[in-house]
């Protein structure tokens, strides 16, 4: 089954989207979460250490903020490739 090229565009802009978001849900909760606590812990935030917080209520936080951003752009990648929903 061959694709034409607007539907190859569209697989490929919404491929990149998701690398990208999949990125930042990465760093945040592996790498600012684990990897990197025991060095953010030096640094507080609202009286606790930024690596607790990030473990237990920032990546929270981003995952939301993502959740947003992508429904945003996906919009976005729909609408320029013809593909949104009425």
């Amino acid at each position: 089954m061959k694709l034409d090229s607007n539907a190859k565009a569209y697989w490929s802009a919404t491929l990149g989207l998701l690398t990208k978001v999949l990125i930042i849900w990465a760093l945040c909760s592996y790498i600012a979460g684990i990897v990197l606590a025991p060095m953010l812990n030096g640094i507080k935030l609202g009286g606790y250490p930024l690596g607790f917080w990030f473990a237990q209520q920032g990546s929270i936080y981003i995952f939301i903020a993502l959740i947003f951003y992508y429904a945003k752009k996906m919009g976005q990648i729909d609408r320029k490739f013809g593909m949104q929903e009425d």
